[in-house]
């Protein structure tokens, strides 16, 4: 699906151009380290392992769905579970398997427009479900502050020194002004659920639980490939990579996620390269197959999508992050 305005087209080119280059990369580290090496790590992890990483990666997923069940019951628009359950996995399985210009969250407002509630509380609450996703990983980031200080202490200080100093000069005032945009846009979307906050605070909780399942399978990962990971270090540093995956310049995260958790664990967490790039692609591997079950339901919710326009029914528009 092509986008109908320029800049949606710029916007998807980039985010073409952007994952071929994360692909790249990941393939100049997987042929620096041999891929041999990588496949010798990759054998390590046992098959009940494996499944169970799975099951983790499913159960993350049903936190995602309950994350976004009560925002909605905290709006009074609440839907059955099933449906809840419906739109997020076929949302999960658009962020990974279809063109970006089709994304999870479009794809997941489409499918509950058809429910027939009010699409701009429809919209924000999806605006929120993700909001409330970044900030539990934001409030996982202290934990790997730890490995960054031993990190930092091994580096040549005028190095970084230089490196900060040309940070601060670098902060248009372009970003700052987009920066105050997107937090007064935030509060508005906030306004419903910060008038009952328990709810709010709910949604809280289920990302906490989703985050906790997701950094268990990667600590298992790392155990088995025989260089263990501290649940702390590994939480801590996922929240790094997490908001690495945000910038819009790749589908899904794809190859970004793979290298920035690669360097970023084996620079500042401690294991080998090899180790990182296989736990990296084991934790993509789970969780493409857990988001599998939105397959039967995706083509329902893109037909109902294409025809909205015929029947002139409200259209929304969420924002993706």
């Amino acid at each position: 699906m092509i986008p109908d305005s320029p800049a949606g087209r710029r916007q998807a080119w980039v985010r073409v151009l952007g994952t071929a280059l994360g692909l790249l990369l990941l393939i100049y580290l997987i042929r620096q380290q041999s891929w041999p090496e990588i496949a010798s790590a990759l054998s390590r992890i046992p098959a009940w392992a494996f499944g169970l990483a799975v099951v983790l990666a499913l159960l993350s997923r049903l936190a995602v769905v309950a994350r976004w069940w009560v925002l909605l019951r905290g709006a009074r628009e609440p839907i059955p579970w099933r449906d809840a359950a419906r739109l997020t996995f076929a949302g999960l399985f658009a962020s990974n398997f279809l063109p970006t210009t089709i994304g999870g969250d479009v794809v997941r407002l489409a499918g509950a427009l058809r429910l027939g509630g009010p699409p701009a509380v429809y919209a924000a609450s999806i605006a929120v479900d993700r909001l409330v996703g970044m900030a539990g990983m934001a409030s996982a980031a202290p934990l790997g502050l730890p490995a960054f200080v031993t990190w930092w202490h091994t580096q040549p200080s005028g190095d970084l020194r230089r490196l900060s100093v040309a940070g601060a000069a670098a902060w248009p005032s372009r970003l700052q002004r987009w920066i105050g945009k997107a937090v007064r846009g935030l509060l508005d979307a906030l306004a419903l659920w910060l008038k009952r906050p328990r709810w709010l605070l709910a949604a809280v909780g289920c990302t906490w639980v989703y985050m906790l399942l997701k950094f268990m399978a990667l600590v298992l990962f790392f155990a088995c490939l025989g260089e263990p990971v501290a649940f702390t270090d590994v939480a801590g540093l996922w929240s790094l990579v997490y908001f690495i995956t945000l910038i819009p310049i790749s589908i899904g995260g794809l190859g970004l996620q793979e290298v920035s958790a690669s360097l970023i664990y084996s620079q500042v967490g401690g294991v080998s390269l090899s180790v990182a790039l296989a736990a990296a692609l084991l934790l993509r591997t789970v969780e493409v197959l857990a988001s599998l079950p939105g397959a039967l339901f995706i083509s329902d919710i893109l037909a109902s999508r294409r025809s909205a326009p015929e029947a002139g029914k409200p259209r929304g528009s969420p924002s993706e992050t």
